[in-house]
Parts: structure tokens; C-alpha cells; sequence
């Protein structure tokens, strides 16, 4: 509307328009006619102030109506800004009851910190100081935990011996991989018993841990318990064992020296005896038959007086000399030995036995009695033999007896294990006791299930020690530990 009125005014007031508008106002005379004129100039004037009247008042009404749109944004903006500020005040609120609960949850956070702290170091101080022996192990058979009791009988620190398997970390460990197996895929606790009489007895048990795979070893040293209650028992069979031992082998000996004697004089009677041709061709046969007998009572009587003489022994303290010897070298000779001479009643020689050897290299010489080791050595293949026989029969069995050989600490550890029927709690305890039985010869006692006499060798004479772990499923180990230096 503007932009009209101001385009008619500039057309209005422009020179052709002006000069047509004053040419007519003249009349015919050529004179102006200037009532005319105003006349048309007012009317003129008049109708502009009217069209800028009324434009004012188009202008005044939007301009009102501007306004109120205007009041009415403010009005909203108002509004918005005090729901936007309410907001935001709500917020803040939130936001500080937010940092209050946090700053109250984190609070609790540090004092529950600090109580798991203290929890934890108090388990560990439990376990550190318990006068149990505790091991750890994760599925591998790695190391996890290994308390201060470990390390004063083992001799290893827990720094050594953590993240590496029970077996590098302590090869003497009498615990097996397949016991650990045992434990995790039967998720069953597994009893052991470790006897090692005159020294010490421990009490195994192997349990799985429910949370994660892995198990816990719990060794409990009842030495104390069983030497109170066996000490006076202990002392009376050796005793008792002893004087019998002497009293057997003397009141023996006479006489069998006495027979040997007269074999002998018998033998040098028929060998120079003065006959006749004739006569020693018919008796030739049997002559030889009777030289046959008489020799293998000698023999027999010998081996009668080999097995006094180690009663005799056996009574008394060794003082002998001992001698370096290469422990490969007499295990070798005795497995020999063993393959000619034991032999089980229901059928399962030595020989059927398969034996898988691990002897650690380049083994220093031990000083030792060799006789009585092969003495030891046989009564233990002979004891695992009559084991593995009695599980013989079962679908898909092998017998195997595993010989380890190996050094540690200034010891030679030999090892020997099989995987027949193992021995029950009490067949552990009394393993090492001399024998004592009121039954009869025709009960057939089998005297092989006591291994005394080889406990005796190892740890009276050689000075060394003897135990054994065994499960009556996996079977049984036999522990020997002999000094390498006096």
C-alpha cells in the first residue's frame, strides 16, 4: 500500500503529468482558473489524506494486532523459559540427590573395599598360619595357592612354586595327576593316607572346588596321634620280633651245620670209594641219581643258611661297610633277577608284567648295601606282582609298574608304582609292621603282604626313609629316599 501511494504522488508531481494538470485548469480565454484549481487540488489533498488516514489505520491495527502476537510470544516464551528453568531446577535437584547418592554410594564402596581388603587378608593370614598343610590347584594342576606349613616341609617358597604344576614345583609330591583328575571329573573328595613309620603320617584328602575347576589339597600331619597310640605296641613287636629272630637262627643253625657236615663227608665217602669196575658200572645210575640228591641238598641247605644269616641280621644292627653303587645298575640286576624267581599263584609271572622305566640321567653313586637294596627291591616287585594279579581278570586290564629313579636335594628318590588293587587305610598303616598271626600253616598266611624287613633295610641300615600312598582303584606307590652323601 505504501509502495502505491508513494508510486501515484512521484506520478502526480512529475513534469508531463504536471503541466497536463495545469493546462487544465484554463479556461478558453487561456486564463487559469484558479478557484478550479483549488477546488481539484483540495478534493486532491483531501482524498490523499483519507487513503493515508486509512492506511495509518491498517497500519495502527497490525501493528496492534503485531503487538498482541508479539505479548502472546512473549508471553509463551515466558512460559517456556520458567518450565524450561523449573526443568532445569528439577534437574539440578536430581542431579545433586544423583551426586549425593553417589558420593554416599562410593563412601560405601570404599568401606566395602576395605572390608573385602581386610577379609581377604585375614583368609589369607588363616591359611598362611594353619598348621595344616594347604595346596591349590587350578584344572592344569598349576599352583594357586600354597600356604607357610607347604614351605617349612617342602623347603620351596611360594613365590617358587606358584603358577607351575604340583610336580615341577615339588617332585616328591606323592599325590598323582590321576588323583587330581579323580577329584575334578567325579567331583567327589578323594582320602589318602601317607605313613611313613618312625618319621611321620599324613592324613590326604583331595576335595574339588564348586566354583571354578581346580582342587584344593588338605595334608594333615597326625604324627603325634599315631606315634602316642603305637609307640608302646611299636617298641614290644620289634622287641618281640628280635629276640624271636635270634632265638630262630641260633637253635637252627646247629643243627643245619651239623647236616652240611655229614653231606659232605657222605659226599667225599661215595666220591672215593675203592669198588670194582664191575660194581660201579651197575651202579653208575645210580650213583649219579644219588649225587644229583646229595647236591641239591647242599644247595638248599646253603640258601637255608643265606636266610639265617639275614635273620641274624635283621636282630642285630648292620656295621658293615657300605659301598658305591650305581642305583641304575642294581635295579637292572634285580629286575633280572626277578624275571627267573617270583611267580604268583594264580598265573601271573613277573615276566607278563610290563615295566616302563624313567630313570633321570647321569645318577651320582650311592652309598648303600647293594644285597639287602636287591633284598628290598624283590620283595617290593614281588608285593606289586601279587597286587596286579588280583585284577588280572578284569576286561581290558594291563599290568604296569612304573620304576622312577630320580635326584633331589641331595637324595636319590626311587619310586615304584603299579595299577593293581590298591591297599585300604588299615592295610597302609600296617604295611611296614612285623608280622604277627595265630593262624596255621594250613590257613596259608601270606607273610608278603608286610613289607617290615624292607622298611628295615631302608631305614635302619641306609638311613633313608620309606612310605607309601595308594588308592585301592588306581593302585599303589612305593616311596624310598636314600642319601646320596653320609
Amino acid at each position: 500500500m505504501k509502495n502505491t501511494l508513494m508510486l501515484a504522488l512521484l506520478t502526480l508531481l512529475c513534469s508531463p503529468a504536471l503541466a497536463f494538470a495545469i493546462d487544465l485548469f484554463k479556461d478558453e480565454h487561456g486564463k487559469r482558473n484558479w478557484q478550479h484549481l483549488a477546488n481539484t487540488t483540495g478534493s486532491i489533498l483531501l482524498i490523499l489524506l483519507t487513503i493515508v488516514s486509512v492506511y495509518l489505520f491498517i497500519a495502527r491495527r497490525r501493528l496492534a494486532q503485531t503487538n498482541r502476537e508479539l505479548t502472546n510470544i512473549r508471553n509463551e516464551l515466558e512460559v517456556r523459559v520458567q518450565e524450561r528453568t523449573a526443568t532445569l531446577d528439577q534437574s539440578n535437584q536430581l542431579l545433586i540427590k544423583s551426586n549425593q547418592l553417589l558420593e554416599k554410594e562410593i563412601s560405601q564402596h570404599v568401606i566395602t573395599t576395605e572390608q573385602l581388603r581386610s577379609s581377604e587378608s585375614y583368609i589369607k593370614d588363616i591359611l598362611t598360619s594353619m598348621p595344616l598343610m594347604l595346596v591349590g590347584l587350578d584344572k592344569n594342576g598349576c599352583v594357586t595357592q600354597w600356604n607357610k606349613q607347604v614351605e617349612e616341609v617342602s623347603g620351596i617358597t611360594a613365590e617358587d612354586a606358584l603358577g607351575k604344576t604340583l610336580w615341577e614345583a615339588y617332585p616328591q609330591m606323592t599325590v598323582h595327576p590321576e588323583h587330581v583328575q579323580q577329584a575334578i571329573e567325579h567331583n567327589r573328595t578323594i582320602h589318602l593316607k601317607q605313613s611313613l613309620r618312625s618319621l611321620y603320617h599324613y592324613d590326604i584328602i583331595i576335595y574339588p572346588l564348586q566354583a571354578e575347576a581346580g582342587v584344593v589339597i588338605l595334608v594333615d600331619d597326625v604324627t603325634k596321634q599315631i606315634s602316642a597310640e603305637n609307640l608302646l605296641i611299636h617298641n614290644d613287636k620289634l622287641s618281640f620280633m628280635s629276640e624271636l629272630a635270634s632265638t630262630m637262627a641260633h637253635d637252627i643253625n646247629l643243627p643245619l651245620q651239623a647236616l652240611m657236615m655229614d653231606l659232605k663227608r657222605f659226599q667225599r665217602i661215595i666220591s672215593n670209594r675203592n669198588v670194582s669196575e664191575t660194581q660201579q658200572d651197575a651202579n653208575s645210575d645210580q650213583t649219579q641219581k644219588l649225587d644229583t640228591i646229595i647236591n641239591d641238598m647242599s644247595d638248599k641247605t646253603e640258601q637255608v643258611s643265606t636266610i639265617i644269616s639275614n635273620l641274624l641280621v635283621f636282630a642285630r644292627s648292620r656295621k658293615g661297610t657300605k659301598q658305591m653303587a650305581d642305583i641304575v645298575e642294581v635295579m637292572e640286576n634285580t629286575i633280572t633277577l626277578a624275571n627267573e624267581v617270583i611267580s604268583v599263584s594264580d598265573g601271573l609271572p613277573f615276566n607278563q608284567i610290563r615295566l616302563e622305566r624313567n630313570f633321570e640321567k647321569n645318577l651320582p653313586l650311592v652309598p648303600c648295601y647293594v644285597t639287602e637294596l636287591q633284598q628290598v627291591f624283590l620283595s617290593l616287585f614281588r608285593h606289586a606282582s601279587r597286587a596286579l594279579a588280583q585284577k588280572e581278570k578284569e576286561p581290558g586290564f594291563e599290568p604296569l609298574i612304573k620304576i622312577i629313579l630320580s635326584e633331589s636335594y641331595d637324595n636319590l628318590w626311587i619310586k615304584i608304582q603299579h595299577n593293581g588293587l590298591g591297599l585300604t587305610s588299615e592295610e597302609q598303616m600296617n604295611l611296614f609292621e612285623p608280622v604277627f598271626t595265630g593262624k596255621s600253616a594250613a590257613q596259608d598266611f601270606d607273610a608278603g603282604q608286610r613289607l617290615s624287613f624292607s622298611h628295615y633295610i631302608v631305614t635302619e641300615q641306609h638311613e633313608g626313609y620309606m612310605t607309601v600312598t595308594s588308592d585301592v582303584v588306581l593302585g599303589s606307590t612305593i616311596h624310598i629316599q636314600l642319601p646320596i652323601r653320609h
